[in-house]
């Protein structure tokens, strides 16, 4: 360009900017002179920018070449009706200057006139809301531009000045125009959304997988911090779902690997700037975990904003600490005064980390608190707990091998009960039963010798039975006439004495003897002169009773231990007398799941018969011996009570014992015939042969199993319970043929035959016999009717069926009938077997006219 075009370039281009945008040129350009050569050029320059004004302008009417035909249709129509009211109007003004016109015309303009301010009402609220929604249109034009600047608090501000603005529109929401803001409000609100997400996970990234976490309060490309999310939580009214889900996620990749006691190897917690991560293995100690949480709940209390710290109490807290608690604190519990000194420091650990979480401003910590606070009873607690779960295991591990024990008790006997004891072959002395031969102390024969009677009762009226649980309430002995007790003297034909005398048996006040009527028996437990005598008993033991002792033991050694000095400043010292209860709740639980595991086996309840009054006899004698120790403290001493345990054992060991036999007096029953008459059965023998093998089966199954006394009795009850069954089965027979009678008496020949050997005295004191028979067991007196009550009845009752009317007269007058039978018995057994003629009337008239033998009548 030349130089004389330059200056004229610049007045044109002076001319163009104060034609366009009102700005004075420089001085310089204002000062150059104007002539008509530099016409033409601004005269062009302004044309052209005339021209570049057109064509933008054409292209912003193309662009919204829709908008402004609808605004020109609107206003168009809006100065229509301006136009029309103006007309109106005015021919109002007229009509009311003009003379007066008919009430029709007038109602009519006044029609008019309503219908037109209500017109002009419309249109303003019509260019109102028009103005609204242009309003509120760049309102949410600012929230697309804030969202893709990834303002989210600019946005979420501006979409809540947005739907305020829609709410002053005045409009109703069925709209179309008001429906399509709203559409897009929500729409851009769910996009601001999903960018705020992007943000959140950049700023907290939880890798679950690789068990790691991130925290940033903000990112160098992101303009929104931290505790900016936390307002966008709330704008968004998520701070509940998103805390919970942030809580879950840090629980998942942190927390509950590092609390999970059953891994093999536990990883430990590593902290670097910003990173939290679980790595590398940690010790399976609670120090080291609490340390391990108080890194991690530091790091969140350090890392985040205080709301989101504040959600930390009752989300994430109240599992670990119950994880805590329930499984890492009760583990270190031991259960007994072992480790004491490593439970103590645990609880030490447990309070400081207490307090170093409330320091970090974490509160629900209650549970946590409650456990260093009762810490001594927790342990009591585990202590309790550890003995029913070992009373429990052990049970459940079944009855064991047995084990043969042997009872030891003395008793002070009489002259005569000593010469009886040998004469009868209950014992052995070293001089041929002489009594002289005893000595006050020392015993080489008899007290050796293993019995087969029950126990002696002592002189101080105290029954030495009770330590076996025999002979409880005879007066109440209809419920309790299965359990080992004293066994009353049972007459016999001949003029013996019984050899349960010595044993002391029947001696239970005034009721324990009963003597046959007419008979008279000298007493001899008066006789002043007695020795000691020691009386033993070997019996079956399971496996079980052991344990139970040993644990019974070392519980109360434990709670005597806390009452010493050395124990004085210890937390747990107070829960002595806890311990001290602790052995009733051994065995308040043995009683309760031992006829679970025991009634399966043979002989079960007969080992829980054993077990129960071997655990009572163990515990009198620890008992006892507990009072005279002088290694413990007077409270200890006074702290252990068992005697209501021992008596509760006494009582379940008869118990054990009585329902055993009741089982199996049942079913004898049932192979009898049950509630039928036997001999109404179509095969009473095969029923009788099932009820004497039953019985011989028992007796062998017992028999290692049972001490001697308690295995008579028991075999003698089951036995009296045939011969009983047997009786009253014959006595309610209406009739009975001859035929008949031969065969009641050949099945009551064959239980004698089946059941009397089981009494051999051979087998009942195989070793005082032993001295006394050449190796054969001919001859030998079977011993039956000492331990089954009805046995002689039965044996009578088969005489009376061979006999004829003479040998029942004999029987009942001079023999010894009337001992087992009553007048009016033996006159319903004549009835039943003989014809109704004089020779029978007679005599049953001489059965009624002498209940007693003659020569007894007088006695």
């Amino acid at each position: 360009m030349s130089s004389t075009d330059l200056p004229t370039a610049q007045m044109a281009q002076a001319l163009v900017d104060f034609t366009i945008q009102g700005s004075f040129p420089e001085e310089n350009v204002s000062s150059l002179p104007l002539d008509a050569e530099s016409l033409p050029t601004a005269i062009k320059a302004l044309a052209d920018a005339k021209a570049k004004l057109h064509a933008e302008i054409h292209a912003i009417n193309e662009e919204t070449a829709d908008d402004v035909r609808t605004w020109q249709a609107n206003a168009q129509s809006v100065q229509d009706d301006i136009l029309r009211s103006k007309a109106l109007a005015a021919e109002i003004v007229k009509a009311s200057e003009a003379p007066a016109v008919p009430g029709r015309t007038i109602g009519e303009i006044e029609a008019k006139a309503d219908f037109l301010i209500r017109e002009l009402n419309y249109n303003a609220q019509v260019q109102e809301a028009l103005k609204g929604i242009r309003k509120v249109n760049r309102t949410l034009d600012e929230v697309e531009q804030a969202r893709d600047e990834r303002r989210i608090l600019d946005a979420l501000h501006l979409l809540e000045k947005s739907w305020k603005q829609i709410d002053a529109i005045g409009v109703n929401r069925s709209c179309r125009a008001i429906k399509l803001l709203d559409i897009r409000a929500f729409e851009l609100k769910s996009d601001v959304h999903d960018v705020f997400d992007h943000v959140w996970n950049s700023l907290i990234k939880i890798d679950i997988d690789n068990q790691r976490l991130s925290i940033s309060s903000d990112q160098k490309d992101e303009p929104m911090s931290l505790r900016d999310a936390v307002v966008g939580l709330k704008a968004f009214k998520e701070v509940d779902q998103r805390t919970t889900q942030l809580w879950q996620d840090i629980n998942q990749a942190i927390i509950l690997p590092r609390i999970d006691i059953t891994k093999e190897i536990i990883p430990g917690i590593h902290i670097e700037d910003s990173t939290l991560e679980l790595r590398g293995s940690a010790d399976k100690s609670v120090h080291v975990l609490f340390r391990d949480l108080e890194q991690t709940f530091a790091f969140l209390v350090q890392r985040l904003p205080p709301d989101l710290v504040e959600t930390i109490s009752t989300t994430l807290l109240p599992q670990t600490i119950h994880i805590v608690t329930s499984v890492w604190l009760d583990s270190a519990v031991p259960s007994s005064l072992q480790d004491m000194d490593e439970f103590q420091d645990v609880v030490k650990a447990a309070r400081y980390f207490c307090a170093r979480l409330k320091d970090l401003g974490f509160t629900n910590l209650g549970s946590f608190q409650e456990w260093t606070v009762n810490a001594p009873k927790i342990w009591l607690s585990k202590c309790r707990e550890a003995a029913l779960d070992s009373v429990r295991t052990k049970l459940s591990q079944g009855l064991g091998a047995p084990k043969r024990v042997e009872k030891v008790e003395k008793q002070m006997v009489s002259k005569s009960e000593g010469k009886q004891l040998v004469a009868t072959g209950a014992m052995t002395s070293a001089d041929d039963g002489g009594w002289d031969a005893w000595d006050d102390g020392e015993q080489t024969g008899p007290e050796e010798a293993t019995n087969g009677a029950a126990e002696q009762a002592s002189q101080d009226d105290d029954d030495g039975t009770d330590a076996w649980g025999w002979g409880e309430e005879e007066a109440t002995a209809e419920e309790h006439k299965d359990e080992p007790k004293e066994q009353p003297q049972k007459s016999k034909p001949e003029d013996e004495d019984d050899p349960t005398e010595a044993w002391g048996w029947g001696e239970d006040g005034n009721t324990g003897e009963i003597e046959a009527p007419g008979r008279h028996h000298t007493a001899t437990r008066s006789e002043p002169e007695t020795r000691e005598l020691v009386l033993k008993e070997s019996y079956s033991i399971s496996t079980l009773p052991e344990p139970i002792l040993e644990l019974i033991f070392a519980v109360v050694e434990d709670g005597a231990a806390l009452t010493r000095d050395a124990y004085a400043n210890s937390p747990v010292a107070a829960q002595a007398a806890g311990l001290f209860s602790l052995p009733t709740l051994a065995l308040a639980m043995f009683r309760a799941v031992s006829p679970h595991y025991y009634s399966p086996g043979i002989g079960g309840n007969m080992y829980l018969y054993n077990d129960s009054c071997y655990l009572a006899e163990r515990l009198a004698d620890f008992s006892a011996a507990w009072k005279t120790r002088d290694d413990i403290s007077t409270r200890a001493q006074a702290m252990l009570r068992l005697d209501n345990d021992i008596k509760c054992l006494q009582s379940f060991a008869n118990r054990a014992y009585t329902n055993e036999l009741a089982i199996q007096k049942t079913v004898l029953r049932d192979l009898l015939g049950g509630s039928q008459n036997l001999i109404h059965q179509s095969d009473t023998t095969s029923s009788v042969s099932a009820a004497t093998s039953h019985v011989r089966s028992l007796a062998t199954a017992w028999e290692s199993i049972l001490a001697r006394s308690v295995w008579q009795q028991a075999v003698g009850s089951l036995v009296d319970a045939v011969a009983a069954k047997m009786i009253s089965d014959v006595m309610d027979l209406p009739s009975i043929g001859q035929d008949e009678a031969y065969h009641i008496a050949e099945l009551i020949a064959s239980v004698e035959e089946q059941l009397d050997e089981l009494f051999l005295p051979s087998r009942l004191f195989p070793q005082q016999q032993q001295q006394q028979r050449e190796g054969s067991e001919e001859g030998e007196v079977p011993l039956t009717a000492q331990f089954a009550g009805n046995w002689l009845r039965l044996k009578y009752l088969s005489e009376v069926l061979q006999s004829n009317l003479r040998d029942v007269r004999f029987l009942w007058l001079e023999g010894e009938l009337s001992l087992y039978f009553t007048a009016e018995e033996v006159v319903d057994l004549v009835r039943a077997s003989f014809e109704d003629n004089v020779r029978t009337r007679e005599v049953i008239r001489e059965i009624r006219a002498y209940p007693v033998p003659r020569g007894e009548e007088g006695t």
